[in-house]
Parts: structure tokens; sequence; C-alpha cells
């Protein structure tokens, strides 16, 4: 089949890898004029790491893996009074710092030499709208011109246009609020900093995160628990706005604070969001299929969001690849094999635990700061972890496509699908 994907990031190149793999022709279009290997960074757990594996990449992604071996906890004058080292034993379950920690950018790259030359990518680019029958999808794109394909996969984000066009006018909204806003920018890294990842908690339910992953650069998140009106409207402003606001709600909080907030004023790289998980009854309808983010973010604290993405990609082209000739089954199948993983990872983000992170006053940053200077000394949230039967993914398991799938050779596809489309070069 000809498959449209929108989206070039890492469940867009995930299932153009694994839909190659079954013998289509996949165009991945991406808004960016370039390949996005930018952002903060992120993880790998449980299924996500099998996933990887399982497209020949484990290699290539131990290669890139950021320097942490652990989550320091520090008070208002930077001294620690507890930390988290990373689980890598192999067993269990990982802690707070993940085995596998990559900058997102490195993973995209990753993924992008192991697919490029399998499926064609346009830059530049975006789906504006479609229509779809039983047999095919008309796509419009962003520079006017149209296009059919057999299929068209949303692998756009948590803010999909694919998804606002798919679901019916009066659908509920798929955006759930846990309550948290969150900036990361990048600053010049300092002699203060070390490679094992720094957190604070402020009054006024604050948080402040720094994590430094390379010689040069230092990551700098700042957590908000705020439910007011001005807080969920400002991700949308100008970036100057967007700063100013974080700025006005930081300014004074304690420990770096203040070199933070200078590096936010330079920086060149920064981010905003409320932070939501997606939730929608379906993620499919007729021809078109949503996948990662777009269908089902977990948020930031579900610690899944890249493995969900992974997981969610190796299954509905695995779906697709075991019955093209019947996209409605393989979409029904598709939902009933993920589904209880995603109930799953969404199920462990709860509001009422992340709130007790977010103290108002000293009183409970005391009580925090007691209880994990006890647990820390003691070393148990590594024990826990060690001993754990399952990952944050629960006990789910990866279904088996080996039989509808060139096998992965740890670098790109063997036999490369022809690129489409000759009339537009899409």
């Amino acid at each position: 089949m000809k498959v449209l994907v929108c989206g070039g990031g890492i469940a867009g190149q995930a299932v153009a890898y694994w839909l190659t793999r079954g013998g289509h022709q996949v165009v991945v279009v991406e808004r960016h004029p370039a390949l996005r290997a930018t952002g903060a960074q992120i993880d790998l757990r449980g299924q996500g790491i099998e996933a990887i594996d399982r497209m020949g990449l484990l290699d290539a992604v131990r290669e890139i893996r950021v320097d942490e071996p652990g989550v320091a906890f520090v008070d208002g004058r930077g001294r620690r009074w507890g930390a988290v080292l990373a689980n890598t034993s192999g067993k269990g379950r990982q802690t707070m710092t993940s085995e596998y920690e990559i900058m997102r950018g490195d993973l995209v790259r990753v993924l992008h030499e192991a697919v490029k030359d399998d499926a064609r990518f346009v830059f530049g680019v975006d789906v504006e709208s479609f229509r779809q029958d039983n047999d095919r999808v008309l796509a419009n794109f962003s520079d006017g011109t149209s296009e059919e394909f057999d299929l068209l996969i949303g692998a756009d984000g948590q803010g999909s246009r694919v998804r606002r066009h798919l679901l019916p006018a009066d659908a509920p909204a798929p955006e759930w609020p846990v309550g948290i806003h969150m900036a990361y920018w990048f600053i010049p890294r300092d002699a203060t900093d070390d490679s094992i990842r720094e957190t604070y908690n402020a009054p006024g339910r604050r948080m402040i995160m720094r994590r430094s992953h390379n010689p040069t650069r230092t990551q700098v998140y700042f957590a908000l628990w705020e439910s007011s009106a001005e807080a969920t409207a400002v991700h949308r402003q100008p970036v100057d706005r967007q700063k100013q606001f974080w700025a006005e709600r930081f300014r004074g909080a304690g420990w770096q604070t203040e070199r933070f907030l200078d590096g936010l004023r330079e920086t060149e790289f920064f981010y905003s969001q409320e932070v939501v998980q997606i939730r929608t009854g379906t993620w499919a309808q007729g021809r078109v299929a949503l996948v990662g983010d777009a269908g089902y973010c977990g948020s930031p604290y579900s610690g899944m969001g890249t493995s969900a993405a992974l997981v969610g990609a190796y299954v509905l082209a695995g779906e697709i690849n075991r019955a093209p000739g019947d996209i409605p089954a393989a979409f029904a199948r598709y939902h009933a094999t993920l589904r209880p993983f995603v109930d799953h990872l969404q199920g462990e983000v709860n509001p009422k635990l992340l709130r007790f992170g977010f103290p108002k006053g000293r009183l409970g940053i005391g009580s925090i700061r007691t209880m994990g200077a006890v647990a820390t000394f003691l070393r148990l949230p590594e024990l826990a972890a060690r001993f754990a039967k399952e990952d944050r993914g629960g006990d789910w398991q990866l279904p088996d496509y080996s039989q509808v799938t060139r096998p992965a050779t740890g670098s790109t596809p063997s036999t490369p699908a022809r690129p489409a489309s000759p009339r537009t070069g899409r």
C-alpha cells in the first residue's frame, strides 16, 4: 500500500520503519523545514527498550546515552540531602533515572538513519486536511497540493491536527490536564554542574530540575502546579511572553534560580507546555489512524512517552502488515492489543500523588525532605526497583510480528521499498 505518515518525529519514523519492512511505500511529511533533531532529555523503559531492540538499534542507542548516574535532591542552598541512583542491574524496574537516558535529537537521528533510504521524506509540508472513503484518503497539503493514499497515519504529536480532523465534533476533549505546567531550556554548563541530575522544591508548588547532557550544555526545567486560566493560555502566546511568565513565577525561588533565569533570557532552545494526557475512545477511523502522543500521550510524568511511541508504532505497523487487505480488522486489533498497555501507563499518573510532590509551604517541603532523606539513606528506591517484577509498562508483552516483517539488520532495511509518488515526488 501507499501510506502517508504525518510527522517525522520518533513515532512517525518508527512506524515508517516497520511499514517499509512490510513492503509498503511510505511517505513521511514533516512540517519543519528539516529533520527536527532537537529537544530535551528522554528515556527508554520496559517495553520501549525491547521495541528498539527489535529494530536492531539497541547498540546504536547505547552509544548515544547521556551520562546520568542518578538523581540528587538539593535544598535552597544547593546542599544535597538525598540521591536515587539508576538501576543498572538489568533486572526489575528503572528508577527515576533510566539506564537508557538519551537526548531526543540523538534518537531522532538514529531512527532517521535506519529508515531514510526506504521511505520518502518531505520537509516543510504539513497535512492541512483530508477526506476519505472506503478505499483511499485524499490528503490536502499546506503547499496547496493534494494526493491520494491508501492510509494516513497521524504521528503529529500531542497537538495533532490529524486527530482534530479525525474525531467527531461532539467528541469529548481528548486533553486531560494533570495540574502541572512545565518549561525547559538550555544554558551554558559551569563548574557547579556535574552528571547527576539535581531536583529542588521551592515554596509555592514550584519545582526546579537541572541536568547536564554534555560538556558545554545544561538543561533547566521549571515545573509549576497551577490551575489558573493565565497559566493554561500562556503556552499559546509569543515566546517572549512565555519567558516573562516563568520569570515572574520563579524569581526569588532560591538555589540557582537567578542563574537559570539569566540563561532563560539568552537561550535559543526553549519550550513551554501544559502537562496533559491524551485520552480518546478510538485511535482509528476508516483509513486513518493515530500513533504515539497524537493518540495516547501519557504526559512527561508517565516516564513512558518515548517507549509508548515506539511500542505503538510497532503494534500499528505489525497489524497492518498482518492484514493489509482488511484495514478495519487491522485497526481493531491495533486498538485491542495496545489498549491495555496504554491504560496501564496512563493510570500510573495519579494527580493526587503528583500534587504531593509540589508542596505549598516550607512545612510540606520539610516533610518531603525528612521522608526522602531516610528512604534514600537506606537505598529503598534502588532496592524496590531491583526487586520489582515489572517496569512501568506492567506485564504486557510485545506481540510477535516476525512472520510479516523482514528481520532487522541493525542498520537500514536490506531491500528498500520504492518511494512514492511519481507525480508529486511525495
